[in-house]
């Protein structure tokens, strides 16, 4: 398995000029623009996450990866997630088999439950069938992304019996992945399927995940399935120095954990707790182009993963340095993480 180095973002809402909260739509456009740099430099993978909050510009990630495949060449084009438990699995393969169209098979689905609920309200569904919402709809989404005759039955929609979902992909197989937590069962949940799996790592060290890994590793072996990829997804920012990079990621960091931590009820965030994540056991993947290349290859090897989508976007953090990071990444990051795993 080829190593992949790629890019998530959720198309966080920075600050304007004013002080302000920029617009949505300005928001999706620098995306697209992020987009298209990931692309001219040669990063494997870009990745766009789907909330339904007033923190995040993207609520349809497969609408803005659509313009995505229009305007590049060569990158992978996914999500980081599609929240799977409030959607209809058959309109996500229909949308993303479409995505996968327009960019000539650079198409893929990252499918998770969120790390939000705010979509579960928004589209009438019950929070008490959390789980079932999400077991029976990934099972759905395998048999359609099969591409063959779909005969299902579960206790949460009507029964499907068609013999085809259109559009087909023209190679037959729009790939899957699973976003997962740290919980075991995710895993095997996802072996089961023979899905890779991205782990989200967004707290605490990768050392905490060696064992999730290898558990899902063993689970495909056990059930006879063809080893898979494993993808790492975490926060992460670049510049010159590691003393420039820490300067001006850390403001943005710290107000946006602290605004999710009122929501809900964690202890204020210190710098000093800050400044502990960004170290070698932290998760995030903050500093210079060395300092995090030597980070995410000690990932890569504990892990036993093929893929590192760096989440680029944190809060307010403004789009020139977003972008100044994604050009650090591609151009300076990507190559040294080859050369250290080679």
């Amino acid at each position: 398995m080829s190593l992949e180095l790629g890019l998530d973002t959720f198309g966080d809402i920075a600050n304007g000029p004013d002080g302000q909260p920029l617009h949505p739509a300005v928001v999706i456009r620098e995306v697209l623009a992020e987009g298209e740099l990931a692309d001219q430099l040669g990063l494997d993978f870009f990745g766009v996450g789907e909330h339904h909050r007033k923190d995040y510009a993207v609520s349809a990630p497969d609408t803005v990866l659509a313009a995505l495949a229009a305007r590049t060449e060569r990158i992978r084009l996914g999500t980081s997630v599609t929240v799977l438990s409030s959607d209809d699995p058959i309109r996500v393969f229909q949308r993303f088999s479409t995505v996968d169209a327009v960019s000539r098979g650079r198409a893929e689905i990252t499918v998770g439950r969120g790390s939000f609920i705010e979509s579960f309200p928004l589209f009438g569904l019950d929070l008490s069938e959390y789980e079932t919402l999400f077991d029976e709809k990934l099972s759905l989404l395998a048999a359609v992304v099969a591409e063959q005759p779909v005969k299902w039955q579960g206790s949460i929609r009507p029964p499907v019996d068609v013999e085809f979902v259109q559009p087909a992909t023209e190679s037959g197989h729009l790939p899957v992945w699973v976003g997962v937590g740290g919980t075991p069962q995710s895993v095997v949940r996802a072996a089961h399927y023979g899905f890779p799996v991205v782990i989200a790592i967004i707290g605490g060290s990768a050392r905490q995940f060696a064992p999730l890994a290898d558990l899902y590793r063993r689970a495909l072996d056990e059930m006879g399935k063809e080893p898979r990829p494993i993808g790492v997804h975490s926060p992460g920012y670049l510049a010159a120095t590691d003393e420039q990079a820490l300067e001006e990621f850390l403001p943005h960091q710290v107000a946006y954990m602290n605004k999710l931590g009122r929501e809900r009820r964690w202890a204020p965030m210190t710098l000093d707790q800050a400044k502990q994540q960004l170290g070698p056991d932290g998760a995030v993947y903050c500093g210079s182009p060395e300092t995090v290349a030597q980070k995410i290859a000690d990932t890569m090897r504990t892990l036993g993963a093929t893929r590192f989508q760096l989440k680029y976007s944190v809060g307010t953090l403004p789009h020139d340095l977003r972008l100044e990071s994604i050009r650090l990444y591609a151009t300076e990051v990507a190559p040294r993480v080859r050369e250290l795993l080679a």
